[in-house]
């Protein structure tokens, strides 16, 4: 498909995300009801690749980003159609631009229910459903069973410690992501006879905190993993993307004050993308839609 694409009465053309005042991107976000801060949009720039749909005169009407990781997969979010221009083609227009740039890596994207459908034509499978958990934490957090292991701070110079077991969960190597998401992220690791069995990472998104990636073998060591940050932000606005509907996990979540708002729809093209496995690492809080 061509890098332009004729909406109405003007053309928009396909613009490096780079390249485009970020407060124009902020205004996009914001007119999809998106809570992305300028400071937010900034991070995703640094850590993948976009588009943008702009119109003659720099007026911005959508965009699109992927964040490879490695030569055979990568993600993709920050699809956004402006509301002017939903119904036109620019959100498949978007796609087909990236579906280009990604090559033949296999894809995921986390899809809301506006985008379903449109992803659904465009061959990606629904492989589960994102909860997002979010609402003020309470004070004081509610109580935890007994710690199997010991819990600590990693500092960003130690980030290559928590790489491998990242990779064992996720599926791919994100090391690059979790060392940019370190520069401003609280990171707490769960160790056991010396070895690192999970991590999260608490930063500041959106209108307060997101908890994640939140990576555990086991229900109750994500509950330590999510607690350890909880009780540093009561009466804060915290929010945790799971695939945890039900269960020990999603009982504590609901427990320290936060409820579901809202859902979205883990799709994959190509190879599928998720794999659990009893008793192995899995990634229990998204680090980002756009991000998984």
């Amino acid at each position: 498909m061509g890098r332009t694409v004729r909406v109405k009465s003007f053309e928009l053309v396909a613009k490096d995300i780079n390249d485009v005042d970020v407060k124009l991107l902020h205004a996009l976000s914001i007119g999809v009801g998106w809570p992305h801060r300028p400071k937010d949009w900034d991070f995703l720039r640094r850590a993948g690749h976009g588009i943008v749909a702009v119109d003659g005169i720099g007026r911005v009407f959508g965009s699109a980003m992927w964040f490879p990781y490695g030569h055979e997969f990568a993600t993709i979010g920050l699809v956004i159609t402006s509301p002017r221009t939903q119904a036109q083609g620019t959100g498949r227009w978007l796609m087909e631009q990236v579906f280009e740039r990604c090559g033949d890596r296999n894809l995921a994207l986390n899809s809301t229910h506006a985008a379903y459908h449109l992803y659904l034509s465009l061959g990606f499978t629904k492989e589960a459903t994102v909860y997002l958990w979010q609402g003020e934490a309470v004070s004081p957090p509610p109580p935890v069973p007994a710690l199997a292991g010991e819990l600590s701070s990693l500092s960003t110079a130690n980030i290559g410690e928590i790489t491998a077991l990242d990779e064992r969960a996720f599926g791919a190597n994100r090391q690059k992501l979790l060392a940019l998401l370190s520069e401003g992220a609280s990171i707490s690791v769960l160790r056991r006879g010396g070895e690192a069995v999970g991590f999260s990472m608490k930063r500041e998104f959106g209108r307060g905190h997101v908890i994640g990636p939140i990576v555990a073998s086991n229900d109750w060591d994500a509950v330590h993993l999510t607690a350890v940050h909880l009780k540093d932000l009561a009466g804060q606005f915290v929010r945790v993307d799971t695939r945890e509907q039900t269960g020990l996990f999603a009982d504590f979540l609901q427990q320290s004050g936060l409820g579901v708002n809202d859902t979205v729809s883990t799709m994959s093209k190509g190879k599928r993308f998720l794999n659990r496995k009893e008793n192995e690492p899995w990634v229990y809080g998204l680090a980002g839609h756009a991000l998984s």
